[in-house]
């Protein structure tokens, strides 16, 4: 048994060295390659700062900035799957399925056009709505049974009522979101370092805490009877993790807007490579998620050079497809749907 334990977590090991050494390879691609290309030696001088001109303003001003948004987004939005998905143990659930995104949006959208130069509120408004999103949800499935189908469809109308509440954000206060179509497809152009700072405490933070609670989150994967059982506070614990994931969703939509399907794909392909338990889950799809987006914002640039498609657009290509095939599986598998 312990030679097969032992095994397992070999396993489980070399799958996220092997994911951690595709996106430092995703990671030099996307400073080196795009409408004009940069040889490595150039992109390593610039990080160094040994660089200098125009390519060095490139990699420093344009592409690392970009760079950090995918890693901090594509694993915030992962990892709020996962632990959204555990805690209301629903394979469908994703913080774009559910409303958590375009709450987020929402309270985004009102901090803009309140208070449009308090750019480090943004991450902080941007939880609220998440977690209202959430809570949300939270009461819909307490009320309706454990029916997957009446999780997504109430998700679907909370998105529904949340854009609507962007929508007409931006009808009053034009400029309160800037390139706000780019804000409701999702992406990761124009940003920068200073823009990125107040998430990137939130998301590290966060992240730090969910993996602590790898343990109690799998313990409520049993069920909240069993977990009660056990001496966990299945209640107040539930809550706590939902607000970490309306977290790590919220921090991610105030930059990089309403970026779809991470938080559902990135879950499912680990779960098949890695399995259930959350500690190495959750690793493996903070890297996972980042890497997705790195390589789907690197064929953004590339698809249809010089000109340049939203990474939201790639996104979906991508995920809708995978999304319509999980419910089909859902279907046949009699997943309660």
């Amino acid at each position: 048994m312990s030679s097969l334990r032992t095994s397992a977590l070999g396993r489980k090991g070399r799958l996220i060295a092997l994911l951690a050494g595709l996106l430092l390879l995703s990671c030099v691609a996307n400073l080196a390659l795009g409408a004009v290309p940069i040889p490595p030696g150039e992109v390593i001088a610039a990080l160094l700062g040994r660089g200098s001109g125009t390519t060095a303003s490139i990699v420093l001003y344009a592409r690392l900035p970009r760079l950090w948004g995918c890693l901090l987004a594509g694993a915030a939005l992962a990892c709020s799957g996962v632990i959204i998905q555990g805690v209301l143990n629903n394979p469908l659930a994703a913080p774009n399925v559910i409303g958590v995104n375009s709450g987020a949006g929402l309270a985004t959208a009102l901090c803009c056009a309140v208070a449009p130069g308090a750019v480090r509120l943004t991450p902080l408004a941007a939880f609220l709505g998440a977690l209202a999103g959430v809570l949300l949800v939270l009461f819909i499935s307490e009320r309706a049974g454990a029916a997957r189908i009446t999780l997504v469809l109430a998700g679907v109308a909370i998105s529904s009522i949340f854009s609507a509440g962007i929508d007409a954000v931006v009808t009053f206060v034009p400029d309160a979101l800037s390139g706000y179509t780019d804000f409701r497809i999702g992406g990761v152009k124009n940003l920068s370092m200073a823009r990125l700072a107040p998430a990137f405490w939130v998301i590290l933070i966060a992240l730090v805490i969910a993996l602590s609670l790898s343990n109690e989150l799998d313990l409520l994967l049993l069920g909240r009877e069993t977990a009660q059982s056990l001496g966990l506070p299945a209640r107040p614990l539930r809550l706590a993790l939902l607000m970490l994931a309306a977290a790590l969703a919220g921090a991610a939509v105030s930059f990089a807007g309403l970026l779809g399907f991470v938080g559902l794909l990135v879950p499912h392909i680990m779960r098949r490579l890695i399995g259930e338990n959350s500690l190495p889950l959750l690793l493996s799809s903070a890297l996972g998620g980042g890497l997705l987006l790195t390589a789907c914002d690197l064929a953004s640039r590339l698809i249809f050079a010089p000109f340049e498609l939203p990474l939201g657009v790639v996104l979906s290509l991508v995920g809708g497809p995978f999304f319509i095939w999980l419910l089909l599986r859902q279907r046949r598998g009699g997943g309660g749907l």
